[in-house]
């Protein structure tokens, strides 16, 4: 090999390191105060946030229709989820039994009358009797009781007709509200009785639909000291969401329309009840949904999550102060809309902040004029 050429080569490749060492030398990092940063200039606004809490819907009335009377079925005269009307025939029980313990009732009561009708004239007739000197007081008084026992037969005979009669009615099973029917667990024949394990059908009044939530005690408290109080919280709370099972929001917004008074001990949890109205009939007794509750502040100091960082669980901003960042620590409302928070307390109207990056500043960092945005 050329020994010449060799040291040409070593050569060219120093002067090319060379180079490159001068022109790195050359660039310079841009320093923390030729950045522009985004600022905003602190001020108040009304805002809305949402809290979405697991909801069970039923609907208004949940009733369970059960048999009065025992028999079997004859008849059933609806098709299981169909519509039904209150007063509308639901069952037929075997009334044959029923309707011939109603014809014995009658003739009795017939009887009953019958002999009523005689003993009161037996004492009619003894009272003149007694009258002419005919009798004495003690035959009178004989059918006078007869006369009671007459009326008291036939008071009970009455009551026993009326028995049966009800007995037969019930044999015609009706439901009791309008609503929709569950599925019939029975059949025609089979024989069903008041004790029976599962009703005979069970019928859903879902025209209004209640959806049962719950939120923390801590959370109830701090609505009825916003409101002044469980009624006025009631009647004064906005409008609520639904966000059913299949993703879509309820076209109609519900209000809050119960709070229970007491507090779960398992949970630590208050239940409330919101009703939506439920027309269409999309909304199902015992289906799942997301309560959507709105709260509303008033002309509250609004910052976006971007202006803050955490450090040591507690969140600060960056204050622009003679032109310089300051750490400034701020105390936040609990809730947020994910994009925004609510300060509570920390920040004033007018101070000038560092809207975006914060979490990558530092104390002293100069922020040119000319940035806020």
């Amino acid at each position: 090999m050329n020994i010449m050429g060799t040291k040409s080569i070593g050569f060219l490749a120093v002067v090319i390191v060379g180079l490159l060492v001068v022109a790195c030398g050359k660039e310079k990092k841009k320093p923390h105060d030729e950045v522009a940063y985004k600022t905003m200039v602190v001020g108040k606004k009304d805002m809305t946030l949402e809290r979405q809490y697991s909801g069970r819907m039923t609907g208004r009335q949940i009733v369970e229709v059960r048999p009065q009377v025992s028999g079997t079925i004859t008849r059933i005269c609806i098709n299981e989820g169909e519509a039904v009307k209150k007063g509308q025939t639901l069952f037929v029980i075997d009334q044959v039994p029923f309707q011939a313990a109603l014809d014995v009732a009658v003739a009795a009561r017939k009887s009953a009358e019958a002999h009523l009708a005689t003993a009161r004239m037996n004492y009619n007739n003894e009272r003149l009797l007694q009258e002419g000197h005919v009798v004495g007081e003690v035959s009178v008084e004989t059918t006078h009781n007869a006369l009671l026992e007459a009326e008291a037969a036939l008071s009970q005979a009455k009551a026993q007709e009326a028995n049966a009669r009800n007995n037969l009615s019930y044999t015609v099973v009706k439901s009791p509200v309008s609503g929709v029917a569950s599925m019939i667990p029975w059949h025609v024949g089979s024989l069903v009785s008041s004790s029976i394990s599962e009703p005979l059908v069970t019928v859903a009044d879902d025209s209004d639909m209640y959806v049962y939530f719950s939120i923390s005690e801590s959370q109830t408290l701090n609505l009825i000291a916003q409101y002044g109080g469980i009624e006025a919280f009631i009647s004064k709370a906005p409008a609520v969401g639904l966000r059913m099972n299949n993703g879509k929001t309820y076209e109609q917004q519900g209000r809050i329309s119960a709070v229970s008074g007491t507090v779960d001990a398992s949970t630590g949890a208050v239940t409330l009840r919101a009703t939506f109205p439920n027309a269409q009939g999309l909304l199902h007794n015992g289906g799942s949904a997301t309560v959507i509750v709105p709260t509303s502040h008033e002309q509250c100091v609004v910052i976006p999550q971007e202006a803050t960082y955490e450090l040591q669980n507690r969140t600060f901003v960056y204050r622009v102060v003679d032109g310089k960042t300051k750490a400034t620590a701020v105390t936040l409302f609990p809730q947020n809309n994910g994009k925004e928070y609510i300060v509570e307390d920390g920040l004033s109207v007018g101070d000038t902040i560092i809207a975006e990056g914060a979490g990558l500043l530092k104390d002293g960092v100069e922020i040119k004029k000319g940035t806020s945005k």
